[in-house]
């Protein structure tokens, strides 16, 4: 595969990010292994049934739908650059059938669920730690996994940002807004050195009374016992506070290509499910600010 000639086709062409690149490229580059392995030396060779037997072999592995509609929109779109720029003739990708996707409910707090939430911690060391937990949760729409691998030295307050280290792809750096801040700085100053206290060397950002690094089912307890508290239409989970943030994000203004960017999604397509959300509100402000609506 041309690496440099496909990658240009999809940022001229098809407006991708550099993540969609990246992404495509490793689909195709582990469609082309599975060729391989059947004595198919190139991508051209191939027919319309072998890749319907590589979608059937990623379906044997136990890959989601989700999972087999990008890989086959990877190889689409790649015949589709072979056809417009390598003078392929015929795409094999053509009329395979993905499976289809029912859409998923996606739950997420209205502003003023989420300004109920953060009023409810304490001043205890719990309380600060738990705040500063939630913030920063909402503030960056990081996930879970995310959170709790961060260190300290991930964090800088002074410039105000975090650096996380993504799934999958490259770290990137997440701007974190004042509130965040304020929270952040005041378990670091007042909670977490004496939470580390018999255990100093530790470098997670959060961490129990124990003095170690949070785990997933600490930070999934301390997230169920706020949502209770705050008596939420919803159960509150790491995801709900991500797809708040993306929501929330885009109804105020921001395009999709830097939400994308900052929720580190591969492909646009994971961002451009939180549309819908937008458009609702779209037809809302239209409906009550409209003379003739």
């Amino acid at each position: 595969m041309n690496n440099e000639k496909f990658e240009k086709y999809l940022i001229e062409e098809k407006k991708a990010s550099a993540n969609t690149c990246r992404a495509y490229e490793r689909d195709i580059k582990q469609f082309k292994i599975f060729l391989g392995e059947r004595g198919i030396e190139q991508v051209c060779d191939a027919v319309n049934s072998d890749i319907v037997a590589y979608l059937m072999e990623l379906k044997s592995q136990g890959k989601t739908k989700a999972t087999l509609n990008r890989k086959m929109a990877s190889i689409r779109t790649y015949y589709g650059f072979l056809q417009k720029k390598e003078g392929l003739i015929e795409n094999p990708a053509d009329n395979i059938k993905t499976p289809k996707i029912a859409k998923k409910e996606i739950d997420y707090l209205e502003p003023d669920e989420v300004t109920r939430l953060m009023e409810i911690p304490d001043d205890s060391e719990k309380g600060m730690r738990d705040k500063a937990i939630l913030e920063l949760l909402y503030a960056t729409g990081i996930r879970a996994g995310e959170l709790i691998s961060m260190e300290m030295a991930d964090l800088n307050l002074r410039m105000g940002f975090v650096t996380c280290d993504g799934e999958n792809i490259r770290a990137r750096i997440i701007p974190v807004g004042r509130m965040a801040r304020n929270a952040l700085e005041k378990y670091i100053k007042n909670a977490r050195p004496r939470m580390v206290r018999n255990n100093e060397n530790e470098r997670s950002l959060f961490v129990n009374f124990q003095g170690k690094a949070l785990t997933r089912q600490g930070l999934w307890k301390i997230l169920k016992e706020y949502g209770v508290k705050c008596q939420l239409r919803t159960s509150l989970t790491p995801q709900v506070l991500r797809n708040s943030f993306a929501i929330h994000m885009l109804q105020n203004g921001a395009d999709i290509k830097s939400l994308q960017e900052l929720m580190g999604h591969e492909d646009i397509s994971a961002t451009q499910v939180y549309l819908a959300f937008t458009k609702n509100r779209i037809k809302d402000v239209y409906d009550r600010a409209h003379p003739r609506a």
